[in-house]
């Protein structure tokens, strides 16, 4: 069945742009792993969605993002069953989404400071990470922005005069992000230097790809999963939220302070994620009696 009669579905049902795409994503990534461990015509299945959320749960991903993409493909059921495709519903979301018992931690995992340290000197190879990549790496880490915020970056964005960007996040709620001085530096050389040079170098958006003027997320995260095995930990996007969030908080920025450039609906919720004890914290307070 065509990805593309999916999301014209999701939109003849009234779903919103960004709802959408993301269905349309999370289903696309499933078909992959189908075509990968199955065959390239096989459909949706309750073997083979049990499958891929053990692929899931093995490869890392966190409980929020696979239970998002649960949720999707419980839609593209849906809509394979509109369609005559499938019979069956094969997935229900009380039975198959992943629950976290009631008072449990977030298991929330941070980059400590002598990993940012060694990321940091790895983008400095000019040979082997582009200017590009580079202010990935430094936009995620040093304004906490979510991915899908990262790659919506416009250059008309970016206040040169006031060190300020700004961010549509989810809901369509904008904030503002003080940006370094380091940090907007790397933005000038990279519009300088390899933007100027793309085929896309007229684009709205800052960071483009060499097949699109607007980069995808996938793209950021299979660059980061890329450089994992030479850093030797695991890197994905929101890993730099986290990080961020609680270096803020370590370095005794305001709780409410850190809400708002997270742009967070409440207080609670940054409390709620941000808020943690390392294993070694735990371990150094226990030692301490």
């Amino acid at each position: 069945m065509e990805i593309n009669e999916f999301g014209s579905w999701l939109f003849a049902e009234g779903k919103a742009d960004k709802t959408i795409e993301s269905y349309v994503n999370d289903v696309k990534g499933f078909q992959a792993y189908l075509s990968e461990k199955f065959r390239e015509d096989a459909v949706l299945s309750r073997f083979s969605f049990v499958r891929y959320k053990e692929h899931l749960m093995k490869e890392g991903y966190a409980v929020s993002t696979i239970n998002k993409k649960i949720n999707s493909l419980k839609v593209y059921n849906d809509f394979l069953r509109t369609k005559g495709v499938v019979s069956e519903t094969f997935i229900q979301l009380k039975r198959d989404q992943i629950k976290i018992a009631a008072g449990s931690e977030d298991n929330v995992d941070v980059l400590s400071e002598e990993q940012v340290e060694q990321l940091l000197f790895y983008v400095e190879n000019r040979n082997q990470v582009s200017t590009r990549n580079k202010l990935i790496v430094y936009l995620l880490l040093y304004t906490g922005v979510r991915v899908s915020e990262l790659i919506s970056i416009k250059i008309a964005d970016i206040d040169f005069l006031t060190n300020q960007l700004n961010v549509i996040g989810k809901g369509g709620k904008r904030r503002e992000i003080g940006l370094r001085e380091d940090v907007l530096r790397l933005v000038r050389q990279y519009m300088q230097e390899e933007r100027s040079e793309s085929v896309f170098h007229q684009s709205d958006y800052l960071l483009v790809s060499q097949r699109a003027e607007k980069m995808h997320r996938d793209a950021v995260r299979d660059w980061l999963a890329k450089i994992s095995s030479e850093l030797g930990y695991k890197l994905h996007p929101h890993l730099f939220r986290h990080t961020f969030a609680t270096r803020l908080l370590q370095k005794g920025v305001q709780l409410t302070t850190v809400s708002k450039i997270l742009g967070h609906g409440s207080i609670q919720m940054t409390s709620r994620f941000y808020i943690q004890t390392t294993k070694q914290e735990k371990m150094d307070a226990v030692n301490l009696l």
